[in-house]
């Protein structure tokens, strides 16, 4: 076994998206090979209904795959094939949008106020970038639960875990999508394939994910947000934490627990053009996929 060590902890940062939604954006529009296949996460957890009523009208996407996993609150979508759903507390919507379709989200959060979730993003291969687009929409019933004696509880989204299979299947990225919760100062391990890019984002509490690359008490970055980052110290609410290679992450959860999501998979390594929701391999695709959305060609038939 050999630990994975911990690459880079940042915190998420504030941002505004569609027609006025204030999110956290752990990462997205940078380097698209650091964490292959995955090309965005935001979080949109948030508590005031002025700051994500007007949501994210029609608008499209081409060549990408998108999650988009519910806490509290509701999201209505609809998109130009004429599908339409409402998204729950706990429920998972994994939207492949191939060839191309143009979609609205609408969040509309719960009696409290409260609209809570994360977006993630996924990159197609270049065989299946023009695919038919097709969605798998998963209540909150149908995730299945993991409890370990200690507490610890996993929620298996995608991919399997401890036996489990999670009811999200046939992704590109071949990912691993779990929900974890870590009870009070437990320290918990957890196997990750080692050929996939793997990350975790902490949204409760706070943790330390062990590197086993340093000792107890040996820098592990020079700075994080203006200030030097020690391996003793906790990563808390909205903090992506960047994993190296390895074949498990081990993750000790501090005074109050931790909550977080751990996700990986398999490198595309593949060239990236990309614009916004429309992601191809090259300018040529790139500019061809503008070009229809301005002529009114972008939604394909079915071959």
């Amino acid at each position: 076994m050999s630990i994975r060590p911990v690459l880079e902890t940042r915190r998420a940062q504030p941002t505004m998206e569609g027609a006025g939604v204030h999110l956290h954006r752990a990462f997205g529009f940078q380097d698209p090979t650091e964490l292959d296949p995955f090309l965005l996460f935001d979080d949109f957890r948030n508590e005031r209904p002025q700051d994500y009523l007007r949501g994210f009208p029609w608008h499209p996407h081409r060549g990408i795959e998108t999650i988009t996993y519910v806490l509290a609150g509701t999201v209505e979508h609809g998109d130009s094939l004429g599908n339409t759903g409402r998204l729950g507390a706990g429920s998972v919507q994994w939207m492949t949008a191939g060839r191309g379709i143009l979609h609205q989200e609408m969040p509309l959060g719960n009696a409290k106020g409260q609209m809570h979730g994360f977006q993630l993003w996924g990159n197609l291969p270049s065989s299946l970038k023009m695919t038919a687009p097709r969605y798998q929409d998963v209540g909150a019933a149908d995730i299945p639960e993991v409890i370990e004696d200690d507490g610890t509880r996993v929620k298996v989204i995608v991919g399997e875990f401890w036996g489990v299979k999670g009811p999200v299947d046939g992704i590109a990225a071949d990912p691993q999508y779990l929900d974890v919760s870590v009870p009070a100062n437990v320290t918990r391990s957890f196997r990750i394939d080692t050929y996939r890019r793997a990350f975790a984002y902490v949204f409760e509490g706070a943790a330390r994910f062990r590197d086993a690359s340093a000792p107890e008490g040996v820098l592990l970055e020079k700075e994080v947000m203006g200030r030097e980052v020690n391996i003793r110290d906790l990563s808390g609410d909205r903090t992506l934490v960047r994993f190296g290679t390895g074949d498990e992450v081990t993750v000790t959860a501090g005074p109050e627990g931790v909550r977080f999501l751990l996700i990986s998979g398999a490198p595309i390594a593949e060239p990236v053009a990309w614009h916004g929701p429309i992601v191809m391999n090259t300018q040529a695709e790139l500019q061809q996929a503008m070009r229809e959305l301005r002529n009114g060609t972008f939604i394909q038939p079915a071959h």
